[in-house]
C-alpha cells in the first residue's frame, strides 16, 4: 500500500513541476514581447513630435512596469520549486 501511495505522491510532483514549467515559459515569452515593444516604443519615442511623447512615455512606463512585474512572478515561480509557499519569495526579498 505504501508503495502505491509514493507512487501516486511521485506522479503529482511531476504534474506540478510540469505544471510550473509551463508557467514559467508562458511568462518568459511574454516579457520578450514586452521587451521587444518596450525597444519599439523607446525608438519612436525618439522620433516622435513632442505632442505624441507623452502617450508613448505612459507606454514606456506601463511596459517596463508590467516586465518587472513578470520578473517578480518568475522569480516567484522558480524560489518555489523548493516547496515553499506562493509569497515565501516576495517575503524573503523584504527581509
Amino acid at each position: 500500500m505504501a508503495e502505491i501511495i509514493q507512487l501516486w505522491e511521485f506522479q503529482a510532483a511531476r504534474r506540478r513541476a510540469a505544471h510550473r514549467n509551463r508557467e514559467e515559459q508562458s511568462l518568459e515569452r511574454a516579457i520578450a514581447i514586452m521587451r521587444e515593444n518596450l525597444t519599439v516604443a523607446a525608438t519612436n519615442l525618439c522620433e516622435a513630435p513632442a505632442a505624441a511623447q507623452n502617450e508613448l512615455l505612459d507606454r514606456i512606463e506601463q511596459l517596463t512596469a508590467l516586465i518587472r512585474y513578470g520578473m517578480r512572478m518568475m522569480g516567484d515561480i522558480a524560489g518555489n520549486s523548493d516547496g515553499g509557499g506562493p509569497g515565501e519569495a516576495g517575503a524573503r526579498s523584504n527581509r
